[in-house]
């Protein structure tokens, strides 16, 4: 579990240094928010269409030599980030990071299925997850020390370096606990739930929409975060980097505590005998419901209040967050958790691909960031809509039926 945390918060340190890096790389590169926005979404481009294979590489070759072998890739790319000095060499190795890193969520997934026993899920979800919003609370705070002091690039290679490190204890761990070039569980590993369901069948019902759909707007929420927080708060709101720091890290941490509660209540609520599907489908709903607060984020003239209602909405998803995993593992066969993931995370990140370019290009056009939060609320919406209507465990299709 520490090592998935900790993966997590390189993952999406790395992920978001360029949101925190935005502002100066716009006034050092002659950027314009438009410009900025595609930037930031080329990540996903890849991203994005990669979850399909990268969850079949997982189910095939195992978490252990899946992961290392993303992480190697993501690391060098960005590392070379900090020796770009041009947008289309930046396109190139976002695209290349976003490579990488699309194995990260179908691995985690998986190593949940292999390793850890249902009424335990919740809550290992909720710390990888938690993870994440570390990374991107932690970068926001040391990419604040770089920029003031030294460069946006200097950022990118000293990050990237000491990142690296990793690794070690990542394949000494794993040696023992999965075997090399072998998908299949340790002798530690959990016995798999008995499923009669095959995996083509698991991968074309109305669940997988439902998730595919809801992920997609919980993740276009969350890119518009990750990727626009620092900025917005920077181009429109007029802090200054030291405190750009602080309150783009503040909403971050508040979620961290979010999610590992959340976890822990749905797990709680499991083992005390609710239907699992109808728990974590329940704390999806209310989570969004949650976030829909990034609506007068935009609109008040109070820029602390916007700050406060961003925050409390970022822990609406934070909410949602570790059940939208865990519900993924519930409703599918275990042998199939890393391709529904994969595809789960697929939907998400074409949110990942819209939500920065849009997100800039109604900045630009409209001089403002309000309509692109408003937006987003009703995007997440959709997402409401899709778990409510299309999520159903086996014995409500049965019901229903």
């Amino acid at each position: 579990m520490a090592l998935l945390v900790s993966a997590m918060i390189v993952c999406y340190a790395h992920r978001a240094s360029l949101a925190v890096a935005a502002p100066f790389v716009i006034k050092d590169l002659g950027l314009s928010l438009t410009a900025m926005g595609v930037l930031l979404s080329a990540f996903s481009w890849s991203y994005s269409f990669m979850q399909l294979p990268a969850g079949w590489i997982v189910d095939r070759f195992g978490v252990r030599s899946a992961y290392a072998w993303g992480y190697v890739i993501w690391s060098l790319a960005f590392i070379l980030t900090g020796f770009a000095r041009g947008i289309l060499l930046l396109v190139c190795l976002r695209v290349l990071l976003g490579i990488g890193q699309a194995v990260a969520f179908p691995a985690s997934a998986r190593a949940v299925a292999n390793w850890f026993q249902d009424r335990e899920r919740g809550t290992v979800t909720a710390g990888y997850l938690a993870g994440v919003r570390l990374g991107a609370a932690l970068i926001s705070g040391v990419g604040a020390y770089f920029l003031t002091n030294f460069s946006w690039q200097v950022l990118f290679l000293t990050v990237g370096a000491v990142s690296l490190l990793w690794l070690l204890p990542w394949e000494w761990f794993l040696r023992g606990l999965e075997a090399p070039g072998s998908s299949a569980p340790s002798k530690h590993s959990v016995p798999p739930r008995s499923s009669s369901a095959s995996g083509v069948t698991s991968v074309l019902n109305r669940n997988v929409l439902g998730i595919f759909l809801g992920f997609f707007a919980y993740d276009y929420a969350w890119f518009v975060y990750l990727n626009w927080l620092p900025g917005y708060l920077v181009i429109e709101r007029k802090f200054t980097p030291r405190e750009m720091g602080i309150y783009s890290s503040i909403p971050y941490l508040a979620m961290l505590a979010i999610i590992m509660l959340s976890g822990i209540v749905s797990d709680f609520m499991v083992r005390r005998g609710l239907p699992e599907v109808r728990v974590r489908r329940t704390m999806i709903m209310i989570g969004l419901s949650v976030g829909c607060l990034v609506v007068p984020a935009g609109l008040v003239e109070s820029r602390m209040a916007a700050v406060w209602l961003l925050t409390v909405a970022l822990c609406g998803l934070g909410i949602a967050s570790p059940n939208t995993w865990t519900l993924t593992q519930a409703v599918c066969p275990r042998e199939t958790v890393g391709r529904v993931s994969g595809i789960q995370n697929f939907g998400g990140n074409l949110g990942g691909i819209l939500a920065p370019w849009l997100t800039g290009y109604i900045a630009q056009a409209t001089q403002s960031f309000a309509l692109a939060l408003s937006l987003t609320g009703a995007i997440l919406v959709g997402g409401i809509s899709a778990y409510a209507m299309l999520i159903r465990s086996p014995r409500e299709h049965r019901g229903s039926s």
